[in-house]
C-alpha cells in the first residue's frame, strides 16, 4: 500500500480534512470521495481523482474518481444553497490558513485578499497601473502588500520558459502567463506554497468589456466559463515552476452556483460589468474600489507593452504572434 498523493486541498461537508482523514476515507470511504470538494488532484492504490473543475492538476478527467482505470463515478462536492456573499466569504475563508493572495487593484483580487487578510503580493514594470492601484488598494485596507518591480531584461529570460510551459502559444496567453510567472516566483521565493487568486470572477458575473457588446450574454457567459479549465491548466504549470499553485476562491463550488443562479442582465447593464459582485464588495470595501474598472492583468501590469517592445526589438515589428512562435522553434532546435 503506497503513501496517498495530495495536491491541493480537500474538504468534506465544509470542512477541511487533514492529510490523514483524506488518506483514511480514500482508503475506506471510497464513496465518500464523490462528495469531496475544495482544490485537489489525489492518487493512491491504483485510483485517482481530481477536483469537479480541474482547477488542480493531474492526470485523468476533471471530476472523476477512476481505480485501475475504471470510472467509479463522478465527484459533486454537495453544499446548501446561498447567497452570493455567504458563498463568497465562505470561500476565502476556507482557503485563507495559509498563503498569499496575489493583489492587482481590481474588485475580483480586492474583495479577496480582504476577506483573506494574508500578506499581498502585486507585480508589474515600474509605474504599472496594477502596481499604482494595488497599492491604493492596500493601504485603504490596511493589508500588507509586497510590491514587485519586474524589468524588461527579466522578462526576455522569462520567455521561452513560459512559452514552453503553456499550452496555449498566443500574445494573450503569454502576456498572462508571464505576469503569473512573476507572481509565482515571488510566492515560491517566499515559502509560500498556495497563491490566493480572484481568478474566474469575469466569467463567472461579466467582467470582460466585450459583454457590454453581446448578443446573447448567457451563452457567451457560459461559454468562457468553459474556458476556465484551460486558463487553470496555463496558470497552474506557471505555478507548478516554482512549487506553487493558484487557489480560486470564485471557482469554488457554492460561488459558482450562486453565481449561475443569477440571471445574465442582472451582471451586465447600463454599462456596468459584474454588478453582483460589486454589490457585494460595497460591504466589505470601498465603494471606489468596489466600482473601480481596471485592465486585464498582462496589460495593467505594463509586461504585455514590454512583450511588444520585445518582438519589435528582434525584428518583428507587426506580429507579437510570429515573435513567439520564432521562440517556440528555437526551443525546439529549429
Amino acid at each position: 500500500m503506497s503513501e496517498i498523493q495530495v495536491s491541493g486541498w480537500v474538504e468534506l461537508d465544509g470542512r477541511r480534512l487533514t492529510f490523514s482523514e483524506i488518506d483514511r476515507i480514500c482508503r475506506t470511504e471510497q464513496g465518500a470521495v464523490l462528495q469531496f470538494g475544495g482544490e485537489f488532484f489525489l492518487a493512491w492504490d491504483g485510483c485517482s481523482a481530481r477536483d469537479c473543475y480541474g482547477i488542480m492538476e493531474g492526470r485523468g478527467q476533471k471530476g472523476v474518481l477512476t481505480c485501475n482505470g475504471k470510472k467509479m463515478g463522478d465527484i459533486e462536492p454537495v453544499f446548501p444553497a446561498m447567497p452570493l456573499e455567504e458563498a463568497i466569504v465562505t470561500a476565502v475563508k476556507l482557503r485563507s490558513d495559509e498563503g498569499v493572495t496575489a493583489l492587482s487593484g481590481g474588485v475580483d483580487s480586492t474583495l479577496v485578499a480582504f476577506l483573506a487578510q494574508r500578506e499581498c503580493v502585486a507585480v508589474g514594470i515600474e509605474g504599472s497601473h496594477d502596481l499604482a492601484q494595488a497599492k491604493t488598494a492596500a493601504e485603504s485596507l490596511g493589508l500588507s502588500c509586497s510590491y514587485v518591480t519586474i524589468t524588461e531584461p527579466e522578462i526576455e529570460v522569462a520567455l521561452p520558459v513560459v512559452v514552453r510551459t503553456i499550452p496555449q502559444k498566443d500574445p494573450v496567453n503569454t502576456g498572462i502567463a508571464l505576469t503569473q510567472y512573476f507572481i509565482t516566483r515571488w510566492a515560491g521565493e517566499h515559502g509560500y506554497n498556495r497563491i490566493i487568486t480572484g481568478q474566474g470572477a469575469d466569467e463567472l458575473f461579466g467582467g470582460y468589456s466585450r459583454y457590454l457588446e453581446s448578443a446573447d450574454l448567457e451563452a457567451d457567459l457560459a461559454r468562457d466559463f468553459l474556458g476556465l479549465e484551460q486558463q487553470a491548466r496555463r496558470d497552474q504549470g506557471i505555478a507548478a515552476l516554482h512549487g506553487t499553485y493558484l487557489s480560486m476562491p470564485y471557482m469554488d463550488a457554492r460561488v459558482v452556483r450562486a453565481a449561475r443562479a443569477i440571471g445574465a442582465a442582472d451582471k451586465v447593464r447600463d454599462g456596468r460589468r459584474k454588478i453582483p459582485l460589486r454589490t457585494v464588495a460595497e460591504r466589505y470595501i470601498s465603494k471606489d474600489l468596489a466600482g473601480y474598472e481596471k485592465k486585464a492583468m498582462q496589460y495593467g501590469s505594463g509586461v504585455y507593452g514590454v512583450l511588444r517592445k520585445l518582438a519589435r526589438k528582434n525584428g518583428y515589428k507587426t506580429s507579437v504572434q510570429d515573435y513567439i512562435d520564432h521562440i517556440s522553434r528555437v526551443d525546439h532546435g529549429q
